[in-house]
């Protein structure tokens, strides 16, 4: 059995259709896929439906944006009850920070010499409803001031950059204890790539797991080999389930084909264990998923 944990779709900021990803998942090998959109349960549906026909299972999840320490974190959710207010308000309250710091993203891209129109955002974003800064990227490919989002990153758009505009996020343990209410786990998403390196040591991931932390994305392309070693002996200590997944974006991000990491039959069906008890200790029917 191939299971890949996190992977993104065009409601958010991969380019495939929530519809599309289970052919593509059947196709490349996979048996079980997470969605996991940033901040909106808006594909499930549609990739749910789609599941039977292709002949996989569709794990529903979100990645989460949080801050801890004053550095982004971004948590994964598997299998939390969209319908607990709690969480989704938050999420919402995620989306719309998202949505309001476009217009001051555009005005400085603007301003360096690249006229950008909030309006040319949300065109480039089709029917995504969590907007955000590959969305930006896309728009400036458009206009053709560069080549791709990841030359958008590279020079305007990472953390501290020119056309960077801060935003809401949830604290990490406070989005680990909603995912919970709400009857979901919760693993760390790509821990030690993209800077989120310097506040997530043992220490940390710690404290975390005294929140109610499940896993750790151990096996992601961020990883070096030395990192998954070593984030494999954190989990260890604690107990976490390790898992490992593409960050599948589509044509939206380079080197992250389904299934290029993948996670352990064994180390899936404890994360679907400890996802059974903690529907139960939130008084909710765990979700049926199907039989790969």
């Amino acid at each position: 059995m191939r299971i890949d944990l996190h992977v993104h779709s065009s409601m958010s900021d991969g380019t495939d259709r929530p519809d599309e990803l289970p052919g593509r998942a059947r196709s490349a090998g996979l048996d079980v896929l997470a969605l996991t959109d940033h901040d909106t349960y808006e594909g499930w549906p549609s990739a749910t439906a789609a599941a039977a026909e292709a002949g996989v299972v569709v794990v529903p999840g979100v990645e989460i944006s949080t801050r801890l320490f004053g550095g982004g974190v971004h948590l994964l959710g598997y299998l939390p009850d969209p319908t607990h207010a709690p969480l989704a308000d938050e999420l919402a309250r995620v989306r719309d920070s998202r949505a309001r710091r476009l217009t001051e993203m555009t005005r400085l891209l603007t301003e360096a010499g690249m006229p950008l129109d909030v309006s040319d955002v949300l065109s480039a974003a089709g029917h995504a409803s969590t907007l955000g800064r590959p969305h930006v990227a896309d728009a400036m490919v458009a206009k053709g001031y560069i080549g791709d989002r990841a030359e958008a990153f590279a020079h305007w758009l990472y953390e501290g950059g020119p056309a960077y505009v801060p935003r809401y996020a949830l604290a990490t343990p406070e989005a680990i204890r909603l995912v919970r209410a709400a009857g979901g786990v919760s693993v760390l998403a790509h821990p030690w790539g993209r800077g989120s390196r310097r506040v997530l040591d043992a220490q940390a991931i710690a404290g975390l797991v005294t929140a109610g932390l499940t896993g750790i994305e151990v096996d992601h392309e961020d990883h070096t080999a030395d990192d998954r070693a070593a984030l494999r002996e954190i989990a260890s200590s604690f107990e976490l389930v390790v898992t490992g997944s593409s960050d599948h974006h589509g044509t939206g991000k380079a080197g992250h084909p389904l299934g290029v990491n993948t996670t352990e039959p064994a180390e899936y069906e404890r994360l679907l264990e400890r996802g059974r008890q903690a529907a139960a200790a939130a008084g909710r029917e765990f979700p049926r998923l199907g039989v790969a």
